[in-house]
């Protein structure tokens, strides 16, 4: 299927890794050129050598650190005064693990700036170009914890649902511009995120990771944890024109895991 992205530019967060990364190489074999952003300029020019080349693409980095938003602002509101935007890929990496009752106020703050205002302020920048072509594309990578809070997640399931009800309103506001806004909610998917997170468990239950392994497949009627370039198809389909009047909503790619509808 061609998704019709040559010619369009996306900006893709947390692009050194995982999802991110998957989601912005998967990106550039469409056509698309891809502006890669996070703190890390080593892996940055690693991942930028990975993407995909085609006559017309030319493939950009950005250097900035999601704990520090107003260094965020600068560097994307500099950008876009000559690269109009396209395609926005919202995705930062989630808050330290951790029961809510255990967790400082300050952890709270931390994160609703690294996800949220990092968020508006992204979102602020590319809108003047999106409104002026009348066409674009906002995803949110977020988590399945704004349909079903995950245990031991707290700050995460706050300030993931935080995101969730900021995107549904955004998409309100900018359906009339032929933008659309929607979130992508992935499971378990094989990231360091998730390795991170068996070893806490394993830790905590007194378990071998092995062991923690096969409880949480048995979760996943698929029977098995993500790959990230199967949540990267998901924003890959919603980025292209072919989603044009899909809008405002959740997708979780989770094998069938979330109970709720």
């Amino acid at each position: 299927m061609d998704l019709k992205l040559k010619g369009k530019r996306a900006l893709v967060c947390g692009s050194t890794a995982g999802i991110g990364k998957a989601i912005a190489i998967g990106l550039s074999r469409e056509g698309a050129a891809v502006t890669l952003m996070a703190r890390d300029q080593e892996k940055l020019a690693g991942v930028l050598s990975m993407l995909a080349t085609d006559e017309g693409q030319e493939h950009h980095l950005l250097v900035a650190d999601f704990s520090n938003p107003q260094l965020v602002k600068s560097e994307i509101n500099n950008y876009v005064g000559q690269n109009a935007i396209d395609i926005l890929i919202n995705n930062t990496g989630g808050p330290r693990p951790g029961a809510i009752s255990d967790a400082h106020v300050n952890d709270f703050l931390q994160a609703f700036q690294q996800h949220l205002i990092c968020n508006q302020y992204l979102v602020q920048a590319v809108l003047p170009g999106m409104k002026a072509a009348n066409s674009g594309r906002i995803i949110n990578i977020i988590s399945t914890s704004v349909k079903q809070p995950i245990p031991n997640l707290g700050v995460s399931n706050t300030i993931r649902g935080a995101v969730a009800s900021w995107s549904k309103t955004l998409s309100k506001e900018l359906g009339g511009f032929g933008i659309t806004v929607n979130n992508v909610l992935p499971g378990y998917t094989l990231t360091g995120r998730l390795e991170s997170l068996i070893q806490k468990k394993s830790k905590d239950s007194g378990k071998s990771m092995e062991e923690v392994t096969t409880e949480m497949h048995a979760q996943i009627p698929a029977g098995r944890f993500a790959e990230p370039h199967e949540t990267a198809d998901a924003v890959l389909f919603l980025a292209s024109e072919r989603a044009a009047y899909i809008t405002g909503v959740n997708l979780p790619v989770d094998g069938g895991r979330l109970d709720c509808m």
